[in-house]
């Protein structure tokens, strides 16, 4: 999407040493010891809500503080690389909004929760994601917004393709995946993204769902037998049983897989709210149902989730600055209009009670509480997702080799430890 920028712009610089960028100071001070103005990077969740919540958000920030927000809005596509190059340079945000932070928590360049966090919003959020926010007995990783993944299922395309049930085993899934294939008119069994937009999240759903995990008492897991048998399994859904578009490695989310399931020209696709929203809204003619993910293992289906983070770093003179952005953004009024208005869900437990009057969110809420997270509290996460999302396509491709593709992600994990 386009980037958006108000009142602010990236300044762009040579590589400094890290401890000059642990030092480094805040965008602009006010000569006591506070500041004028913070910089604040989102990442662009869709291209109207993003934006028109955010400069509200500004507006009323600087209403009540007298403090300047340098907002910038960044696609997810292009975030990683571009927040990344601001902290390497010596200019990272005061606030920056992302899906990793343990890194930086490890380098030291974040505030924690008892620094800047009121205990009233501390103990408003959902444990769970305190849980993930937290490195090192320390919480760092304010979350914005979260969502669960689910099984979306095209009503219509199972009725032609005789099926009157959603599959809850692996062999149900192919089988189904086959006979909305045969369909024929281009239409897919199941549209399958691991492009690099999120392909981690697709990964993790499918191995959570096999007894699999990334790390398992802190020792990490990435290429364990049940992790192999998973990547080997998405490989085959194209590769031998061609139920999925075509290419799938490098087929996005929100460009590539979920369009096919709007335009009902896929029978099945993880999705999770902001798909049931668009679908609603935009597709009403899609007749679609919402199901748990199928067991590859037997066991209960497993609800993968996600939280994004507002982390801040520690600048001279920001902290109240930054204390005082949390304040605002964790009232009612402003985090759950953003999480409505995006289609997520909260990440409150005040939130929860406002969320839990809409039925058609029943089936992630029951969930939220307990969900089941990537390791976001590690630093090498952050590095792990990143070659996740550049290289699995290999890896699913006729002449990749998901075991290979394990054996060196967990190599790498275990280099860094």
């Amino acid at each position: 999407m386009r980037r958006i920028l108000r009142r602010g712009a990236l300044v762009a610089g040579v590589a400094i040493s890290a401890i000059a960028l642990a030092s480094c100071s805040a965008g602009s001070t006010d000569g006591d010891g506070g500041v004028e103005s913070i910089k604040v990077v989102i990442a662009g969740y869709s291209p109207d809500h993003t934006p028109e919540f955010w400069n509200a958000f500004a507006d009323t920030y600087e209403e009540q503080t007298g403090i300047t927000l340098d907002l910038q809005i960044i696609s997810w596509n292009d975030i990683d690389q571009q927040s990344s190059t601001m902290i390497q340079t010596g200019t990272p945000p005061d606030i920056l909004n992302l899906n990793a932070y343990a890194s930086y928590a490890a380098d030291d360049l974040l505030y924690s929760a008892d620094e800047v966090l009121s205990e009233d919003v501390a103990a408003d959020i959902i444990p769970a994601f305190v849980t993930s926010g937290t490195y090192d007995g320390k919480f760092y990783g304010m979350p914005d917004l979260s969502s669960a993944r689910a099984l979306f299922y095209n009503k219509a395309l199972f009725e032609q393709a005789g099926i009157d049930a959603p599959p809850t085993t692996w062999d149900e899934f192919v089988e189904d995946a086959k006979a909305i294939t045969a369909l024929g008119n281009g239409v897919v069994g199941y549209a399958q993204p691991l492009g690099p937009e999120e392909a981690q999240a697709e990964l993790a759903i499918w191995l959570f769902n096999n007894g699999g995990d990334f790390k398992v008492d802190g020792a990490w897991t990435i290429n364990s037998p049940e992790n192999i048998e998973t990547l080997e399994f998405l490989k085959s859904l194209s590769v031998e049983h061609g139920v999925t578009q075509n290419n799938p490695g490098s087929t996005n989310r929100s460009d590539g897989a979920f369009p096919l399931f709007q335009q009902g020209q896929a029978g099945m696709i993880v999705g999770f709210g902001p798909l049931q929203g668009a679908l609603d809204t935009d597709f009403p003619d899609i007749d679609y149902g919402i199901a748990p993910m199928p067991s590859g293992n037997g066991a209960e289906p497993q609800t993968y989730g996600v939280t994004d983070y507002l982390m801040s770093f520690k600048k001279d003179g920001n902290k109240d600055a930054v204390t005082a952005f949390y304040d605002l953004y964790y009232s009612p009024d402003q985090v759950n209009t953003w999480i409505k208005s995006e289609g997520f869900l909260p990440v409150t437990t005040s939130g929860l009670a406002e969320f839990a009057d809409d039925p058609s969110l029943s089936v992630y809420l029951d969930t939220l509480p307990n969900i089941h997270l990537t390791p976001t509290d590690d630093p090498e996460w952050d590095k792990v997702k990143l070659t996740i999302q550049q290289n699995i396509g290999l890896a699913v491709a006729p002449d990749g080799d998901p075991k290979a593709f394990l054996d060196d992600l967990q190599a790498q994990a275990e280099a860094g430890e």
